[in-house]
């Protein structure tokens, strides 16, 4: 079954016509608007969103579609089956006992995470095509769309582009292509840059279209990265951001749970508790042995917030707060400490994402503890973004990739 995207915008495009935000005066210098989303299966059947309620949606001979919460199947004449959200902010909830898809297209500007829930169900695998639809400006920019979905494994296809979508190619293992990164061979003809979006060049007519092909739907295997930030810096929604289309989490609070009668650390406890997705699993700890021994354990993703928590503890455990500055007992006991977590992190083998704090930023602290954390953080930093895929700064929201 061949695809048209005849649109992949919201409900009123992106940009959107009299908006004034940044987003929109973006996209639209970038180049060419999206349309509201619409659909056309192999030249015939032009599907619009939000879909008319039906069931069954009028198809021509040989289509079947039928509506479910949040979104709508398709099935084409060689049994390709299809998954769409039906507007921004949908989530298409498929019944229970739903086969693999072979192509899903999703609102994932709304809630990524629906991928990781999907993948975990069994109805996403390594070879379904996934593309999202229903862009506006909930996304920054062109760039920060393309970088969102190299993370998720997923395609962003501009208008007019089209994807082959095959029966049963869902119950393949083999992974699809992915749009090349940038710098990489292209397809002939293809003159696409991803870091826009894969939006096409200047160069390409009206007429021609590029077949898409989805990425592999896991990370690669290890796969490290340390977010660095600080406070309210929004490195934490980085780091949840980045393993929200994996399918098996463990969410690991090296900070332990909130005091007894601390209830503003308990409402920032629970804000980040409400951001979560339900499946994923919450480990609360202080013990500063048990966070080396889950990053050797995890084959799935782990998510640690964070490491200055997790120093704080250690420091605490080693007696810095006590002792006099030098003393050989503590800087023994937490050089242990230390090592054992960075061979952790260098042993890890799953896709692991640490949050940490930049603290050396800022004014000099004015106790002698501050500025002992402050330098153990930042030698802590050091050694884990040494041994880390990647490492990112985030400022304000916005992120910064820390070349290696």
């Amino acid at each position: 079954m061949d695809v048209q995207f005849a649109g992949t915008g919201g409900r009123a495009g992106w940009p959107e016509p009299g908006c004034g935000c940044a987003s929109c005066s973006r996209a639209g210098r970038a180049g060419p608007a999206r349309r509201p989303a619409e659909i056309v299966l192999d030249g015939a059947a032009r599907i619009a969103f939000p879909p008319r309620a039906g069931p069954p949606l009028a198809m021509p001979a040989g289509y079947a579609g039928g509506l479910v919460p949040g979104g709508l199947e398709l099935t084409g004449p060689d049994g390709s089956r299809l998954l769409c959200a039906d507007g921004p902010g949908a989530v298409p909830l498929p019944p229970g006992g739903a086969a693999p898809y072979d192509a899903v297209f999703l609102d994932l500007l709304g809630d990524p995470a629906q991928l990781g829930g999907m993948r975990r169900r069994g109805i996403v695998t390594g070879a379904t095509a996934v593309a999202v639809i229903h862009i506006d400006h909930r996304v920054s920019s062109e760039r920060e769309l393309a970088r969102r979905c190299g993370i998720w494994g997923v395609l962003a296809p501009a208008d007019g582009d089209h994807i082959e979508v095959s029966a049963r190619q869902a119950q393949r293992d083999e992974p699809r292509q992915a749009l090349p990164a940038q710098g990489a061979p292209r397809p002939a003809g293809d003159t696409r840059d991803p870091a826009a979006g894969g939006r096409r060049g200047a160069d390409v007519g009206p007429a021609e279209s590029w077949r898409a092909a989805q990425a592999p739907a896991a990370a690669p295997r290890p796969w490290r990265t340390l977010v660095l930030g600080g406070a309210r810096s929004g490195k934490s929604a980085e780091a949840e951001l980045r393993l929200a289309a994996e399918p098996e989490v463990t969410y690991v609070a090296a900070g332990g749970p909130a005091p007894d009668g601390d209830a503003e650390w308990a409402a920032r406890v629970a804000a980040h508790q409400a951001r979560r997705p339900r499946w994923w699993q919450t480990i609360e700890t202080t013990a500063t042995t048990d966070l080396p021994a889950l990053l050797r354990a995890s084959t799935g993703g782990l998510l640690v917030d964070s490491i200055g928590s997790w120093l704080a503890a250690a420091l605490d455990e080693a007696g810095a707060w006590r002792l006099p500055p030098g003393d050989r007992q503590v800087t023994s006991l937490l050089a242990a400490r230390i090592g054992e977590l960075a061979g952790a992190w260098r042993d890890a083998r799953g896709h692991v994402v640490a949050v940490s704090e930049e603290a050396g930023s800022g004014v000099v602290p004015a106790t002698e503890s501050g500025r002992r954390f402050r330098d153990e953080l930042g030698s802590l930093n050091q050694l884990l973004a040494a041994q880390s895929e990647e490492a990112v700064l985030v400022v304000a929201g916005r992120v910064l990739s820390l070349p290696g």
